[in-house]
């Protein structure tokens, strides 16, 4: 897959979690789905300011959950994007977002 095809697929992903999320609430929500969320914020985040001030407005703990549903998942490259600060997150995310999407649309 390449980066278009992720970033559509993460866009349609994202909005249907947010539905979801709206409907019944955030406890609805699985791992996989939360952690879809999570990347999609910070995937919106970082394509429109260049860091992580937006993804961090919409959800405080972003970093935190990220691990925490990398790390229920099994998710060796999102646990290591998750591992890292903010900043570490901002200088990867570019490099490390395909093998996350595929990581993700494995499951």
């Amino acid at each position: 897959m390449g980066t278009i095809e992720n970033e559509r697929w993460l866009s349609r992903r994202g909005e249907a979690i947010q539905i979801l999320r709206k409907n019944y609430g955030g406890s609805a929500l699985a791992p996989q789905d939360r952690l879809i969320e999570i990347l999609w914020h910070v995937s919106r985040s970082m394509k429109s300011t260049g860091d992580l001030a937006a993804a961090r407005s919409l959800d405080p703990t972003f970093i935190k959950d990220g691990l925490t549903m990398a790390t229920a998942l099994a998710l060796p490259t999102a646990i290591a994007a998750f591992s890292a600060s903010e900043g570490g997150l901002e200088r990867c995310f570019f490099d490390v977002f395909e093998t996350v999407c595929g990581e993700l649309r494995q499951l």
